[in-house]
């Protein structure tokens, strides 16, 4: 098993930077990709980032590349999502997930962190 654990969210004002981390542990040695996603008040979880486990490879939604980083460290198996020029409608609950199998369905989910970017 693997369990994912987010942290780094909190209130900022619109314009502002917030960097989210996700810490795995357990059999981590399973995971290919890790990605972010984020679920707004009354809205479907949305795709927001993703990395491969080399870190070669990230992917983005559209509403996001140019202004968020995904990034990793290995070495303490922890990703990372750096939010630049927050705007109101980022304002979500982001998670963390992470699959074993690349083109798979992500089977490992963290509890989420709440961001809240205020006008």
């Amino acid at each position: 098993q693997v369990q994912l654990v987010e942290s780094g969210g909190g209130l900022v004002q619109t314009g502002g930077s917030l960097r989210l981390s996700c810490a795995a542990s357990g059999r981590t040695s399973v995971i290919s990709n890790t990605a972010w996603f984020r679920q707004a008040p009354g809205k479907e979880r949305e795709f927001v980032a993703a990395i491969n486990w080399s870190g070669g490879r990230t992917w983005y939604a559209d509403s996001v590349k140019d202004r968020f980083i995904i990034s990793r460290d290995n070495g303490k198996n922890t990703v990372y999502l750096k939010m630049n020029s927050l705007k109101p409608d980022a304002t979500a609950v982001f998670y963390c997930a992470a699959r074993g199998i690349t083109s798979g369905p992500y089977n490992y989910w963290g509890q989420g962190t709440q961001v809240t970017v205020s006008e």
